[in-house]
């Protein structure tokens, strides 16, 4: 019988023989690539650089509000454990709505606290739940007279989505927890700016938001849950995300160099 000699195209070694449109699409790539890998890098760094100092500012003592001035730095006391004292000013109060603790809908409750000086500062008391209906609000007017707030200096975004504008004057036509009046442009609202919150209502407010932790409220419970959890700085997600950029970098080249290796031509062959 005869001896069939194994295919010469498969003995023919590869060489590598790029071309020159494949080869600057593949360098666009991988710049871009690279390019969003080092970006999603400076973005781990500055969470990086926020996390440590929540962790330093929470580890400071309690600043009492009234003895900082105006014109203070507030971005550098962020997340920083303050004490505040003063009457809170019930008729202004808001809600913040779709705000979810353990799993349960419900309204961050949002007040104005009027300090000795004049200055006043808004407070978020606190989480409550929704009610059975939302056409009722729940019952949460902030304790009369002067209280003293602990907490922690946050900065709320100033940037936001919103759905819909807030609602005017809430489900009920009035404003929440049985305060007389309401505030104007409405009891319920989606985010709290404290410029907007000035603008809407009259009323100059410091730019920063004291989460309270605690109220001297003379033995009596408001109902409201304080239990802030720790922000996320989403370090972890720009690290994933930062590997897959440069992934996808080092993949696009092993791909331009797999398809560049070709067998050469023999004669003959078209």
């Amino acid at each position: 019988m005869p001896h069939h000699a194994p295919s010469s195209d498969n003995a023919r070694p590869r060489r590598f023989r790029p071309r020159a449109l494949p080869a600057l699409a593949t360098i666009v790539a991988v710049v871009i690539f690279v390019a969003a890998g080092h970006w999603q890098q400076r973005r781990m760094h500055e969470k990086e650089s926020l996390r440590a100092r929540f962790d330093a500012a929470s580890a400071l003592a309690p600043v009492a509000l009234a003895e900082l001035p105006v014109s203070a730095d507030w971005n550098s006391l962020r997340y920083r454990a303050v004490t505040a004292t003063g009457e809170y000013d019930a008729r202004r109060q808001i809600l913040l709505d779709n705000r979810v603790h353990d799993g349960h809908a419900g309204y961050d409750v949002i007040a104005p606290l009027v300090l000795a000086d004049g200055r006043a500062v808004l407070v978020n008391r606190g989480w409550t739940p929704q009610g059975a209906s939302r056409a009722k609000l729940p019952n949460v007017a902030p304790p009369p007279g002067t209280v003293t707030v602990r907490g922690r200096i946050v900065t709320p975004a100033t940037r936001v989505f919103r759905l819909a504008k807030d609602a005017e004057g809430g489900p009920s036509g009035g404003a929440p927890g049985g305060a007389q009046g309401g505030a104007p442009g409405g009891a319920i609202w989606q985010n709290i700016d404290p410029a907007r919150f000035a603008a809407t209502t009259g009323m100059a407010v410091l730019p920063v938001l004291i989460e309270a932790t605690d109220a001297a409220l003379s033995g009596r419970d408001d109902g409201l849950v304080r239990d802030w959890a720790a922000p996320d700085f989403g370090v972890e997600k720009h690290e994933i995300y930062l590997v897959q950029w440069y992934a996808f970098a080092a993949l696009a080249i092993a791909l331009w160099a797999i398809l560049n290796l070709r067998r050469p031509k023999r004669p003959g062959d078209e």
